[in-house]
């Protein structure tokens, strides 16, 4: 089990269980997120992956009959406590999903609009730029900032995505399959923005693709689904990627990595 040395987590997830309607859907997971790290969430369909990661901002509240137990501690409270409001919690734990969703307005607005509803004061140019630099898509958008950022090809309106969820300085980035709906090349590109992007924030990235879990994440965990016949998704094992690529110290784990079943 990988463990932050100082027990100084991004977010830590305790006794975690999850419910859609009676179903329930993750059942007791304990799992701490290094900070300034990438972590990648792997396991077969249906073992709740992006439900957990849904739990680290409380995107999951937005779906109906959906109910979560235990805790998630993040800046030393439970987000899930009453007087946490949701909105700033999202605002501090960022979304970037499967498929990219610009708004319907132009790339500038497109990153400017959080911060401006989160009411930033400064420069707007120059945080504009800053973060679409940071996006590493300034040199291809920087002459046509009025555009539509819907007019992009899907690699580009992915790292827009990503810029917009940084205008607003999060502490932590949530991936949910970001490079499902792209090419060989925009995949890639994003992989090494991703990198760059662990310098400053912690990354919790939903993948099916073990290779490029590998090859991106610092920290892997993997689920699957109990055989108790409630089908509830569970942590398997946690550790670091090199280890959970190479060394197994489970069974299920080392099959599903060599695609034995998944």
């Amino acid at each position: 089990m990988a463990n932050s040395a100082n027990g100084n987590y991004a977010i830590k997830a305790e006794n975690l269980s999850i419910y859609y309607g009676n179903f329930r859907a993750v059942r007791e997971v304990d799992l701490g997120i290094e900070p300034k790290k990438i972590t990648a969430i792997i396991g077969p369909s249906g073992c709740g992956k992006s439900t957990v990661l849904r739990a680290f901002n409380r995107m999951n509240e937005l779906i109906p009959s959906v109910r979560t137990e235990g805790q998630v501690i993040f800046g030393g409270r439970n987000i899930y406590e009453r007087d946490v409001d949701p909105v700033e919690v999202r605002r501090r734990i960022g979304m970037v999903f499967q498929k990219p969703n610009p708004f319907p307005k132009s790339i500038f607005e497109n990153v400017a609009w959080g911060a401006r509803v989160n009411g930033f004061k400064g420069n707007m140019d120059e945080l504009v730029q800053s973060t679409l630099k940071n996006a590493a898509l300034w040199d291809e958008v920087h002459d046509k900032l009025d555009q539509s950022g819907t007019s992009l090809s899907g690699g580009q309106q992915q790292r827009l995505c990503i810029a917009r969820a940084i205008a607003v300085k999060p502490d932590i980035i949530l991936m949910d399959e970001p490079c499902s709906a792209l090419d060989p090349i925009a995949t890639l590109r994003i992989e090494e923005l991703m990198r760059d992007l662990a310098k400053e924030y912690t990354i919790i990235i939903v993948t099916h693709n073990m290779q490029q879990a590998a090859r991106v994440s610092d920290l892997t965990a993997f689920f699957t689904l109990s055989e108790d016949g409630k089908r509830a998704g569970m942590l398997m094992e946690y550790g670091e990627s090199k280890q959970i690529f190479t060394r197994p110290e489970k069974k299920i784990t080392e099959d599903y990595i060599t695609g034995r079943f998944g």
